[in-house]
């Protein structure tokens, strides 16, 4: 049976933090019990998969390092990348065991937390560059790969891609709150780690973003690139700043937004989306596509990104 989001708010809010131990194995207890209706639809799950196009031509954007790479220069750029990455194991409230790339920004104080949510694609060297690109910029990092495993990925990818969109399109919405709860509380109780988080999805976990909002309220922030909204009554619970990021060329996701936002405004909560001209689904992953289109949302959408999370979790 399904519990009422007032229940399970109730359940979250009884954690106790000062009880959360840094382990490679990281058990969450028990945070869930039944899925809320706010959780997103994953079953018969249909994805543009033009967004996964690796384009064979250049930019002088790619070496920005400024911004994430595209998908096809994330392994160079992880490649060069001087900062410490690991994978660890985490153990979830729902008797799950994932796999989850973590990097360590370099700084000399305590950081925030960001969680990155990967696509319908699932884990890949995309996602890891993303995640990357937030430890330069001051963020203890990780990446769970939702698809759960014993074993650490091989290769660029955790899976081929239609292996990993079938995957994912499988997995229980209550699996993916506790596989993005159990990240989340592992990277915090780190020693180099503040207690506060955000988190940031593209595409599936984008979805999966603004889902977390609804049943998190340490929740810290939320950024929501080119993800569907969670139902309007559903948004009664969030109460972290949420920003959307979505390409003016992609309906299906772009039709959510409004009714969110009114929503949102009409309860007083802090929702800002974003629209970028003829930008497509996918755009910071697929930059040089749409014919410069992709790239000039990319260069707006990272640096609000970044500016969001120094908002709302420090720097």
């Amino acid at each position: 049976m399904q519990t009422s989001l007032q229940s399970l708010q109730s359940k979250l809010s009884t954690l106790n933090s000062d009880k959360l131990m840094r382990t490679t194995s990281f058990l969450i207890g028990s945070l869930l019990l039944a899925a809320p209706s706010v959780l997103f639809a994953q079953t018969g799950m249909t994805h543009d998969m033009s967004s996964m196009t690796m384009s064979s031509s250049t930019s002088s954007a790619q070496d920005d390092t400024m911004l994430p790479p595209d998908a096809a220069h994330s392994l160079a750029r992880l490649e060069a990348s001087p900062r410490h990455g690991e994978w660890v194991t985490l153990h979830t409230s729902t008797g799950d065991a994932l796999q989850a790339w973590v990097v360590y920004p370099e700084r000399s104080t305590k950081a925030p937390v960001v969680v990155v949510i990967h696509e319908i694609f699932g884990m890949s060297t995309w996602i890891r560059a993303v995640t990357d690109q937030l430890a330069k910029e001051g963020y203890i990092a990780i990446a769970p790969d939702l698809i759960p495993t014993t074993k650490i990925p091989v290769g660029a990818d955790s899976l081929t891609t239609q292996d990993a969109v079938a995957a994912v399109s499988k997995l229980n919405p209550l699996n993916v709150q506790a596989g993005i709860f159990a990240a989340a509380n592992y990277a915090m109780a780190l020693p180099s780690a503040l207690h506060k988080y955000g988190v940031v999805g593209f595409c599936w976990g984008g979805t999966a973003s603004f889902a977390h909002a609804v049943v998190s309220p340490k929740l810290g922030a939320s950024v929501v690139y080119y993800g569907t909204s969670p139902k309007a009554a559903d948004l009664l619970s969030v109460q972290a700043p949420v920003l959307g990021l979505y390409g003016g060329a992609d309906a299906r996701v772009v039709a959510t937004v409004a009714p969110a936002d009114s929503q949102m405004k009409e309860m007083h909560k802090i929702y800002d989306p974003n629209i970028f001209a003829d930008a497509g689904h996918g755009f910071l992953r697929a930059q040089t596509d749409r014919n410069g289109a992709n790239m000039k949302a990319t260069e707006q959408a990272w640096p609000a990104t970044i500016n969001w999370f120094r908002k709302y979790l420090g720097s």
